[in-house]
């Protein structure tokens, strides 16, 4: 065993074959600092991949995870170039470990001459990558053809989030389960495409029940709700989108999302009502805001907002611009809505999987 040893990577996104050279390197040491060294030209910030490396490596503790930026080229034959990037790698491992490296543990021809540059033994690990045939530049070329090559914490990440959120009667959960199954009709990764429901539908449903069990002929103009009520409706819609996110195809279709569930506030609790809003965690999602012309009200027992179907369109354009997010109103009939639903899933889906690429070896 030696006692400290380095992982340098780009991580550009983290991988499995990223994550076995990180536990093969913990077999041979007693401790272990992980780097990524990202330059200021790629798409994936530092704090994404150090915080996704450390959430899948967390359970080892002899493994710690930081980063730096480093702007130096890469140049092998360089002398200066490499005392540059060596002295990135050095200031980067001084803000989690004292200790002298003893041994750089490597997949990467360059290995061994890092190794000397700490005056450290040089242990290879898979460099033919036979054990698991990915790389980062195989997984930025075809995201989702690598896709089953990444764990949760990237993978959930990097995933495509589009939200379906509208008034009440307008289509949100059969455009949004259409989209969803479209993409499952692909096939292949394409078929584990998850979708989210709207839970504050099963909090209304729940409230009613419960009405009833000592009023028979309570209806939707006897239940109440308060703050909290919509507090705990987004952290529950919020908390099954995330846990949806973790298992999947590269797509997350939702039926609402937490950030709607505050202009539910707004519309049964006034303008003043924020309990909803700490609950909201941005996901980048892509909003399809279905419109309230042309589809008639349908009632289904538990709908109460006919008459504020308008104004609550209104509200939530309003919202999502306010707050800079994206969004797209679905006009037309349901198959022009849900076409157009999917022409944006696929432009989001391609805008995701676009990678500047990183600085090249000259």
């Amino acid at each position: 065993m030696y006692r400290h040893a380095l992982v340098i990577g780009k991580f550009y996104p983290p991988h499995a074959g990223h994550h076995a050279l990180i536990r093969f390197a913990a077999s041979v040491a007693e401790e272990v600092t992980v780097v990524a060294m990202p330059s200021a030209v790629e798409s994936i910030p530092l704090a994404d991949r150090v915080g996704w490396l450390r959430e899948s490596h967390r359970e080892n503790p002899s493994v710690q995870i930081t980063g730096i930026v480093c702007d130096a080229p890469v140049d092998l034959r360089s002398r200066a170039v490499w005392a540059a990037q060596v002295a990135c790698m050095r200031a980067a491992v001084a803000q989690v470990s004292p200790d002298r490296v003893d041994v750089v543990v490597s997949s990467e021809g360059y290995g061994r001459e890092l190794a000397t540059w700490f005056d450290a033994a040089h242990v290879s690990f898979d460099p033919d990558r036979r054990r698991l045939p990915i790389s980062g530049t195989r997984c930025r070329a075809d995201l989702a053809e690598s896709w089953t090559y990444l764990d949760a914490p990237t993978s959930a990440g990097l995933m495509t989030h589009v939200v379906v959120l509208g008034s009440e009667s307008t289509g949100t959960t059969t455009v949004s389960q259409a989209v969803a199954q479209h993409f499952r009709d692909r096939g292949g990764i394409w078929a584990s495409t998850r979708w989210v429901p709207e839970y504050g539908r099963d909090a209304t449903v729940e409230k009613l029940a419960q009405l009833r069990t000592t009023s028979a002929e309570a209806d939707m103009n006897d239940v109440t709700w308060s703050g909290d009520d919509f507090a705990h409706i987004a952290r529950t819609q919020q908390g099954r989108e995330d846990a949806a996110a973790r298992d999947g195809s590269p797509l997350l279709v939702c039926d609402t999302d937490a950030f709607t569930t505050t202009i539910w506030e707004r519309r049964y609790l006034g303008p003043h009502s924020h309990r909803a809003a700490p609950e909201v965690r941005d996901t980048g999602s892509i909003y399809l805001v279905t419109d309230h012309e042309d589809v008639p009200f349908v009632q289904d027992g538990i709908r109460d907002g006919e008459h504020v179907r308008a104004e609550m369109t209104g509200w939530f354009i309003d919202a999502l611009t306010r707050s800079g997010r994206s969004w797209v109103l679905l006009t037309g009939s349901l198959d022009e809505r849900i076409a157009l639903a999917v022409r944006v899933a696929d432009q989001a889906l391609a805008t995701r999987s676009t990678f500047a690429d990183p600085l090249g070896v000259s």
